[in-house]
């Protein structure tokens, strides 16, 4: 290997670390720098997504969820990550917990669910379903704060302490905060309760549902 090309692959390497990736695949040192900027319009960003090898999860996954909705929406929902369903069908919250997440966004907000747009901390269903690693999270994390800037959504509703967790990046306890603003990096985060909580704690949906009228009324004062 020469310097030029030594030197070339380090300052790759160096430009992954600064977007916060602590695993990669040995591949992407072929990969010109530009195509390791992350891109500026959601279908190029896409693209690079669902070639994204940068962390264990891509091993175990189906396909990647990207997440999906309305380019120009007010309102983004940030769940923790992708179940079985997902992925297999490649799209966020469609089991039972997006039954539920569907419900809460017509009947409570009174919009439609393409009117929103939906992602997840991580884009590869973590094995089991279990939490995302802080090391998963914080590799997946610059793929979702890209879709935040170019939405650029006026309200971001954290469901459940995981995507509160990367989002504030603050050890928050979710029953404390859930319902309240939270202003983080020039974000109006609101967090509430995560859909498969409620299934699991059917009691705890008064106050989600007391969470989304809330976030109905500053919706409307938009």
């Amino acid at each position: 290997m020469d310097k030029m090309t030594k030197a070339q692959q380090i300052k790759q390497l160096l430009i992954l670390k600064s977007l916060g990736y602590k695993y990669y695949n040995p591949n992407l040192l072929s990969l010109t720098q530009d195509t390791m900027i992350l891109p500026q319009n959601m279908d190029n960003l896409k693209k690079q997504t669902l070639q994204c090898h940068l962390c264990q999860l891509s091993k175990t996954r189906t396909n990647v969820v990207f997440g999906e909705g309305n380019l120009s929406a007010k309102i983004m929902f940030v769940g923790e990550g992708p179940g079985e369903n997902e992925d297999k069908l490649a799209r966020p919250f469609v089991g039972k917990s997006g039954e539920l997440l569907t419900a809460m966004i017509e009947n409570v907000l009174g919009l439609k669910r393409e009117n929103i747009y939906i992602a997840n901390i991580v884009k590869c269903r973590p094995p089991n379903n279990r939490e995302p690693s802080q090391e998963e999270a914080t590799t997946c994390l610059p793929f979702l704060k890209k879709q935040i800037e170019i939405i650029k959504p006026k309200i971001i509703v954290t469901l459940g302490s995981v995507a509160l967790k990367y989002l504030t990046t603050n050890e928050l306890k979710i029953s404390k905060v859930r319902g309240s603003i939270i202003k983080q990096d020039n974000l109006t985060i609101i967090p509430t309760y995560h859909p498969s909580y409620l299934l699991r704690n059917p009691s705890a949906k008064k106050e989600a549902f007391e969470d989304l009228k809330s976030i109905k009324k500053m919706y409307d004062e938009i």
